[in-house]
This record gives C-alpha cells, structure tokens and sequence, in this order.
C-alpha cells in the first residue's frame, strides 16, 4: 500500500487568521515592544505576503527583534499559553474533523508553514499533528534571535524543506496530499499528488480552476 502523506499550510487554512499577525499582536499587549511602529509595519509586510512579495528576512528580522529580551524558556512558556488562548479557539470545525478523521485512521500528517516554527510547533502539537516545519530562527546564548536559519519554508523554499524532511524520514515517502490558501504555495502544490485550496485567495483560486483543483470553504 502506498504511503499518504497529509501536509496542511497553517495560517488561514487550519484556522482563522495568520498566527505571525497574532503572535505580534500579543508582544504589543504584553508591553513587549517599544516600536510605536511595529504593527503598522508588521501589516505592511504581510501585504506583501497577500500578493506574494514578502521579503520574509525582514519580516522575521522586524517581528521577532522582541524576544531577544527574553529567554527561549520564556518565549516558550509564553506561546504555550498563547496557542491554547488565541489559536486554538481559531481552528476551523472542518479542520478538527479531519485531523481527527485522519489520526483515527493512523494517516501521516504534517504542518508546513511560512511562520516560525517556534510558533508552528506547538499548534501542531496542540492539534494532534505528530510533525510540523517552519522558518527556523538562529539561537544565540539561550535566546531567539531574529535571523532567521537554513532555508526559510516559504514558496519554494516549502519544497526544498519538504525534501529535506523526506530525505530524513524515507519510510514517509509516497503520495502527497497538500491543503492550503495562499498564492505562496503554488510551488508545492505543483509538486503535490493531490491539491486542496482552503478558502484560496483569488491569485491562488485562478491557477487551481486551471487545474481542476477542489475548493472547500472552511468556517469557525
């Protein structure tokens, strides 16, 4: 039987929202960042990502400068907290089912995201997801730095870092299902067996009526 592998973008696919956006949001509360700028800038950028021309360094390099007063244990500890308090209640019903669907069936699934995997981690912990890859962030003396390390999983770096993770784990090689939103995944979903468009953005939506690809619309 051939292996199936399940991979989901996060944001906007598994849930309502971008978690980059909220986990930003959140250090703004927290008092965390002294930037009277940040958000404004932070919304900038992710317009770019809505079009497909984020320059993903500098968005990393701006949003995650705050951790470095912290310690990784914090940032930790924080985020625990943070995806049961803001994520989890974001998470579509149709997602839940199917990760649950899957899981009862004993189907290998994985998380691929253009967010950090210190925050993509733990979500997918907390959904039930055995493995999960993100942009990985250099540590420096126990502390997150805002650089970021390796190939950040983003366009066509989501297929490079698929291949690598498959290179690791050769037994979880077979056909690839791949569910997502946005215009950023058009190179792995061209890799893909099988292409699922969640609430697709319309960049995303053109190029999946092209190819036949279905579309679910997802709601909380």
């Amino acid at each position: 039987m051939t292996n199936t592998l399940y991979l989901f973008d996060l944001d906007n696919t598994l849930f309502e929202g971008d978690s980059s956006t909220y986990w930003s949001e959140y250090l703004v509360r927290e008092g965390l960042v002294n930037d009277a700028g940040y958000l404004q800038q932070e919304a900038r950028l992710m317009a770019d990502y809505a079009v497909g021309k984020m320059d993903i360094h500098a968005y990393v390099a701006l949003t995650l400068a705050p951790l470095a007063m912290m310690t990784k244990e914090e940032v930790d500890r924080r985020i625990t907290q943070w995806v049961t308090d803001t994520i989890m209640p974001r998470v579509y019903p149709q997602a839940r089912d199917l990760i649950q669907t899957l899981r009862a069936r004993q189907q290998q699934m994985m998380i691929i995201s253009a967010s950090v995997s210190l925050l993509v981690k733990p979500v997918a912990r907390a959904l039930g997801i055995d493995h999960a890859t993100g942009v990985d962030l250099r540590i420096d003396n126990g502390h997150y730095s805002n650089v970021i390390s390796g190939t950040p999983s983003y366009q066509q770096g989501k297929v490079t870092r698929l291949r690598e993770w498959l290179a690791m784990h050769p037994q979880r090689i077979g056909r690839l299902v791949f569910y997502t939103d946005s215009i950023n995944d058009l190179p792995l979903c061209l890799v893909a067996d099988e292409v699922v468009l969640v609430n697709p953005c319309p960049q995303l939506l053109a190029q999946g009526e092209r190819r036949l690809w279905p579309v679910v619309n997802w709601a909380r």
